[in-house]
């Protein structure tokens, strides 16, 4: 006889357990749909579209775009006028352009692939497949305007926003007759499974493709014609991309520049890249984390098979190989021009310097690359280490700063800015990438691309015009990603936390509307290293030997070596670890596919950092993911944060005001609002109580234990009790032997 159907004979049960069913729906289950994260419904739901192209008519927009997601479907019409179309920045209007009202700030702009192009949409099919799902182009001509000129102005100085609107990418197969990608990338991308691009990368590919020059043979693979623009050959734009965490964008960054460097391994380009001696790297992707840099050199690799492109990552130790002629090919030292007329004594300075090439080689080996990957600190130490009159980025045409927030924050800015300016090309081209980012980094980046483009020599800039920059936007700006379950738990004491914890490790059959389920494998986040450390020993034996033990939980942070931090994300990526506990680390960027689920046991610092931490989760398009945020009394002051970006993740889904999962109204209207002082001590410290040097009266209530303090001292008294034991006996012994060899020793009396 089962108990539970007596206590539960007069309640209402869902005829369906939830665990049947669910387990298809959790990230770990299999491949997505589709990995848009917007107009998915559109797409999927082929009666549906049928319905709304019979109510708004025969032959609309809609019905093209709603079909615009299927993979392998090329249904739009050729263009008819394809040489009214004009370029980025022409300022003339195309035909069927929908002109702003006088006095607007805003103007429109239609971007359309070179001549050769197949497929054309009108602007206004491209404005509603933009608008469906999500993207907002804008190009920021305005940058050199200055906080003292609009504060003399005041009104005067207005920002002038124009918007763009490019061909989108329907599919991975357009790049090629498009585009003229190269043909060894395409078809890496065919064999990665690549078909349906993301939002990112239907917005942002059609603004870096047809970036690139399009002749096969120039005079010279550093510049480019001058009747490049009346040719639609050169649209050279330096980009700012903010798109929701899972969206594709180490893809969308990586194709554009290994497809640039694969066209120059043509044999005139590569023979007269040879000739000049340019030997330095060509792109330069800047990551703050190691484990970041080595995913972006994994799926560059990918993408480069059989191009011959050289894709390394800088490690401790290395140079860059400078972009000198005169490098040696056996040690590659680089003396300035300077040391090389010096003479000794009747002899060049060749003997010195090969004295010195000996003793550096061993020390500081050469690192030569085509796509340099590096963390900031280390990349800048290379650069440091060269020569003093030379430049090892000068050679530099693709910078690209992924997480581009965190390294313009005052952490990383100045080692970022140090590189930045280093790049020294007029050809520079910048792309910044990451989901979240306010406007203070907007305007730093600004600041620097004027800055940079004003410090280059006037001859340097005579060939060539300053690109504009051009701002992408995917969905809502700095909210989490839309198809992930929010919980915002109350736990109320650190003890209370470890117990919800544990619930989830051990979780029973839930009744309905008790909040998602999260199932492992899944990451926890802390606040410090020593509070991951003290909770991976708390839970260190909750999971049964039968289920692995010990084995499928694991701890990371910083400061553990590189192979030990190597071979954990390995065997959590293969799933031998579900519990993964580990800080902000491993926050930004990595891609875990198969990660079911975040707790987060610390309140974020900032909700930027919440949104980042959520999505290590529900990536790609996946649906199921869950979040879960404990907070207890020290957090309330701070939790308005994560409550807001929330409800922002909830309403960019669809829902109402009145339908938001997770979070509750009155709890919004209830919790305090942080100042800007409060926020700004949270980022930078965290929560006082929880910080490491924190020695206060209530520092034994934010300890990570499930023991009380009476129980916690009874404890110490026994240890302390046994240690004392131990200590009298072994000074008791020592004692006895004492005794015992002055016993022995045999008295002879006195001399006479």
């Amino acid at each position: 006889m089962d108990a539970f159907k007596i206590l539960s004979r007069s309640t209402k049960l869902s005829t369906n357990s939830p665990r049947k069913g669910s387990a298809s729906k959790t990230p770990s289950s299999g491949q997505p749909n589709t990995p848009q994260l917007f107009g998915r419904d559109v797409a999927t739901s082929a009666e549906s579209a049928s319905r709304k192209r019979k109510r708004e008519g025969q032959g609309t927009a809609s019905g093209k775009v709603a079909d615009s997601v299927v993979p392998d479907l090329d249904i739009f019409p050729l263009a008819e006028n394809f040489d009214n179309v004009p370029a980025l920045g022409s300022g003339v209007a195309p035909q069927n352009e929908v002109t702003q009202p006088a006095g607007s700030s805003v103007t429109s702009v239609l971007l359309a692939p070179e001549e050769g192009g197949q497929e054309l949409l009108s602007e206004g099919e491209c404005k509603r497949l933009l608008r469906l799902h999500k993207l907002k182009v804008t190009l920021l001509q305005d940058a050199e305007i200055t906080k003292s000129m609009r504060t003399q102005e005041a009104g005067m100085a207005k920002r002038t926003r124009s918007q763009l609107f490019p061909q989108p990418l329907v599919s991975f197969n357009q790049l090629e007759s498009r585009y003229s990608l190269n043909s060894k990338l395409g078809a890496n991308l065919r064999a990665n499974g690549y078909t349906v691009p993301t939002e990112v990368q239907l917005g942002s590919l059609p603004l870096l493709l047809q970036s690139q020059p399009r002749r096969q043979h120039l005079n010279s693979p550093n510049m480019v014609p001058d009747d490049a623009d009346k040719k639609g050959l050169h649209w050279d734009v330096d980009l700012l991309a903010v798109a929701p965490t899972g969206s594709g964008k180490t893809l969308a960054f990586l194709i554009p520049v290994v497809n640039a460097l694969a066209k120059e391994r043509s044999p005139p380009l590569h023979m007269l890249r040879e000739e000049t001696g340019k030997g330095g790297p060509v792109a330069v992707v800047v990551a703050p984390t190691k484990e970041l840099a080595n995913q972006i050199v994994n799926e560059a690799r990918k993408l480069a098979l059989g191009t011959s492109l050289r894709i390394s990552r800088l490690r401790k130790g290395q140079r860059i190989s400078a972009p000198r002629a005169e490098d040696n090919t056996d040690g590659g030292c680089e003396v300035s021009s300077e040391e090389s007329n010096v003479s000794f004594g009747g002899n060049t300075a060749c003997a010195a310097r090969s004295n010195l090439c000996k003793k550096g080689a061993k020390k500081q080996p050469i690192l030569k690359a085509d796509v340099l990957v590096s963390t900031p600190l280390l990349l800048l130490s290379a650069i440091e280490s060269g020569p003093n009159n030379t430049s090892p980025l000068s050679t530099v045409r693709h910078l690209i700063l992924d997480e581009a927030d965190v390294l313009l924050d005052p952490l990383f800015r100045e080692q970022t800015l140090k590189i930045w300016y280093s790049c020294t090309h007029p050809l520079l081209r910048v792309r910044l990438w990451s989901a979240t980012m306010g406007s203070s980094i907007e305007e730093i980046a600004l600041t620097t691309i004027n800055d940079r483009w004003n410090r280059l020599p006037s001859t340097a800039k005579k060939s060539v015009q300053q690109p504009p920059v051009v701002r992408l936007v995917v969905g809502l700006k700095d909210t989490a990603v839309p198809n992930v379950a929010h919980a915002l738990t109350y736990a109320a004491t650190e003890q209370g936390k470890l117990i919800a914890v544990r619930q989830m490790l051990h979780p029973t059959m839930p009744s309905a509307g008790t909040g998602p389920v999260l199932r492992p494998p899944f990451l926890i986040f802390t606040q410090t290293i020593q509070r991951a450390i003290a909770l991976h020993a708390e839970l260190l034996y909750d999971i049964p030997a039968e289920a692995g033990g010990r084995a499928r939980i694991a701890v990371l942070h910083a400061e553990l070596s590189d192979t030990t931090r190597d071979e954990i994300m390995t065997r959590f990526r293969l799933g031998e670890i579900w519990v993964l506990i580990t800080t902000d680390l491993l926050a930004r960027g990595v891609d875990f596919r198969g990660v079911n689920g975040v707790v987060n046991y610390d309140v974020p610092n900032s909700a930027a950092a919440y949104v980042h931490r959520v999505g290590r989760t529900a990536r790609a398009g996946r649906e199921g993911g869950v979040a879960v945020t404990l907070y207890t009394k020290e957090d309330i002051p701070y939790v308005k944060n994560v409550a807001n970006v929330i409800a922002a993740s909830q309403k960019s889904r669809g829902a109402c005001e009145g339908e938001l999962h997770g979070i509750e109204r009155w709890l919004l209207d209830s919790l305090p609002t942080p100042s800007k002082r409060d926020k700004q001590r949270l980022k930078k410290r965290g929560v006082e109580a929880r910080r490491p040097d924190h020695y206060g009266k209530n520092a034994s209530k934010t300890r990570i234990s499930t023991k009380s303090g009476f129980e916690r001292r009874i404890e110490s008294n026994r240890k302390g009790a046994i240690r004392g034991t131990k200590n009298r006996t072994q000074h008791d012994r020592r004692s006895g032997q004492d005794l015992s060899s002055a016993d022995d020793t045999d008295f002879v009396g006195f001399d006479d």
